[in-house]
């Protein structure tokens, strides 16, 4: 049951993150802000869970944990939810005026200030005082609730993950552990292809449905001042987030084990790192009654032991380059399959919904089988992962071959000057 509710929760807060990267495009329109603050925005979730992820792992661990990731689940809820309530707030989306041009020196539009090149030909002369340039400022301030919401989804999911993993590694047998998470971080990548394609459908529905009567709207999903229902998805996500909390309250705090998991049971490395750590070697397993301030004592030199061995510490190092590569990867993929190959919101996140998750969801299971299957021990596990790890590094060389044409901007004239004319 533990791992039905653990699974369902690591759909619930998968499909809201990947619901938010497909909203980037739709988030920069409406709220009229550049890339790169959607990015501090999307980045917000992971500020989120640096500020308590280490305490929470810690101290939570000797805690009810099920209860505790209720309530992580609980505020990543309430962070869902508070992203969509700017929709609320704000007024009516004017799509009329959401698309800015400006006129340079050159006399090349591009896409800064108000008015459109038909406005400007109508008039037949230029603007009294052109402005110098794009200022990429926004008017609406309300892009902070959804940096906000997403800290505190940040901060919600961040007892999910340890404290879920920590509680199945300890009441499960060795040889069924790693099945055990290879199953729920398959259906954690589950989620985004729900998440993926909840986007894809939003982006087809106009961001004012049931507030604007439909026949007044004469743009398309095509159309670049195209706005989705962005805010739906939020809705939905942070109901179904909300719902994944239930089980949680009615877990218990240790299950039965099959048989002493103490010391004698570590290989010679648990052994080892149990000794050198000042709380571990005095309470395996845990106390339940070791109280608060004990377990604070403990804190900083149990997080310089950890820090100290050298296997956490290589294994850290490798995460962290492999996720600063894959969430600036997926974060921006839907927004560069729409520029770059001139597909619509839409269908971007459809893309990746039924192509992209679909394999890595499959090489997690399978990895969690194998190890199953093989009996890969520590070592084992590693030269399994660099092997996999070095073969993708490979085949992603081949993106550099893949390439579209420079599209065709309607009212750019590019001529290629001769030396003597520069």
């Amino acid at each position: 049951m533990f791992l039905v509710a653990l699974s369902f929760a690591y759909f619930a807060k998968a499909l809201s993150g990947s619901y938010m990267k497909s909203t980037i495009t739709q988030l920069e329109r409406r709220f009229d802000i550049p890339s790169y603050l959607i990015g501090v925005i999307d980045g917000s979730f992971e500020i989120g869970n640096l500020l308590v992820i280490a305490f929470v792992s810690y101290f939570g661990a000797k805690l009810h944990r099920p209860k505790i990731i209720a309530v992580g689940c609980v505020l990543m809820s309430i962070g869902t939810f508070i992203i969509a309530l700017p929709h609320f707030i704000i007024g009516r989306y004017e799509f009329e005026t959401s698309v800015r041009w400006v006129v340079n020196s050159t006399l090349n539009p591009s896409p800064c200030a108000m008015g459109s090149p038909a406005d400007l030909s109508q008039s037949g002369k230029l603007p009294a005082a052109p402005p110098t340039g794009c200022e990429g400022e926004s008017n609406l301030s309300m892009w902070i609730y959804v940096l906000l919401g997403n800290v505190l989804r940040g901060i919600g999911e961040t007892p999910v993950q340890p404290l879920g993993i920590s509680y199945i590694d300890d009441f499960a047998t060795e040889e069924n552990a790693a099945l055990y998470v290879g199953c729920v971080q398959t259906i954690s990548v589950v989620g985004p292809v729900f998440g993926y394609l909840l986007g894809s459908l939003c982006a087809k529905i106009y961001v004012d449905i049931g507030f604007v009567k439909m026949e007044t709207i004469t743009i398309t999903p095509a159309d670049a001042r195209w706005v989705g229902a962005w805010w739906l998805g939020y809705l939905i996500a942070g109901v179904i987030t909300l719902l994944s909390a239930i089980p949680f309250w009615f877990l218990p705090r240790s299950l039965p084990m099959s048989g002493p998991r103490g010391p004698e049971k570590c290989t010679p490395e648990q052994t080892s790192f149990i000794k050198d750590s000042p709380l571990l070697k005095h309470k395996y397993p845990a106390d339940d009654n070791t109280t608060f301030i004990e377990m604070a004592k403990d804190f900083f030199p149990t997080l310089r032991t950890l820090l100290g061995h050298p296997v956490y510490l290589i294994y850290l190092c490798v995460t962290i380059i492999q996720l600063n590569s894959l969430i600036g990867m997926v974060t921006y993929k839907p927004k560069y399959i729409e520029q770059h190959f001139r597909q619509s919101a839409s269908k971007a996140n459809f893309l990746m919904g039924v192509i992209n998750i679909p394999a890595v969801a499959l090489g997690m299971f399978s990895g969690g089988l194998l190890m199953k299957r093989l009996k890969l021990n520590i070592m084992g596990a590693a030269r399994f992962a660099f092997g996999t790890s070095l073969i993708g590094y490979f085949l992603s060389l081949f993106f550099f071959t893949m390439s579209c044409e420079n599209a065709k901007v309607a009212g750019q004239v590019i001529t290629q000057l001769k030396p003597s004319q520069k």
